[in-house]
């Protein structure tokens, strides 16, 4: 199984400041907070490396059940997303431990910079996630991103994900019995 995953880097975008602030719940920053933020994206910039692993799996919708070969998603949701699909990419992606490493530091040192930090990765991991899309638009059309979690797909569906993609081999992403990631 391990010979059809394959394994990326993401060349990050700039940093989208209003969803930093958007995560950080403060849209109307003053300028205290615009500093913290600018402060904080310049010490997680040098920790944040967008990396994935990902497969092709052949796709099969019927009713309301998709079907991937090695395992199969009962959901309205996502048969209407892939309703007409005979392909779908399954994929994890990571910024790395660093990111986690820094606001774990700051939430005994200064929870200001801990929520700063947060919103940051937050901000990180979907500029990145949006970044492998943006490339596998460039081999074909796509539909919309789903997750585990995203409307009725249960979150229990990450074991599958994990049991095929091996992130914890290819990108050192783990998932625990709570079904959270590390890192984050």
């Amino acid at each position: 199984m391990s010979n059809m995953i394959q394994c990326c880097r993401m060349q990050m975008p700039r940093v989208n400041e209003k969803e930093i602030l958007r995560y950080a719940r403060c849209p109307k920053a003053d300028e205290q907070t615009l500093l913290l933020m600018c402060t904080c994206v310049n010490e997680a910039a040098a920790v944040c490396t967008g990396r994935a692993c990902f497969a092709v799996l052949d796709c099969a919708v019927r009713d309301d059940v998709c079907d991937f070969g090695l395992f199969s998603v009962k959901s309205k949701d996502l048969a209407k997303n892939l309703t007409g699909c005979n392909r779908a990419v399954l994929f994890a992606a990571t910024l790395g431990m660093e990111i986690d490493r820094l606001i774990e530091k700051y939430q005994k040192l200064s929870p200001a910079k801990a929520v700063m930090m947060q919103a940051i990765g937050a901000e990180r991991i979907e500029a990145a996630c949006d970044v492998f899309c943006r490339d596998l638009e460039k081999i074909g059309k796509q539909r919309p991103r789903f997750s585990p979690g995203y409307g009725d797909v249960k979150l229990d569906v990450q074991k599958d994900f994990f049991r095929i993609l091996q992130p914890e081999k290819h990108l050192g992403l783990y998932l625990n019995e709570s079904l959270l990631m590390s890192p984050s």
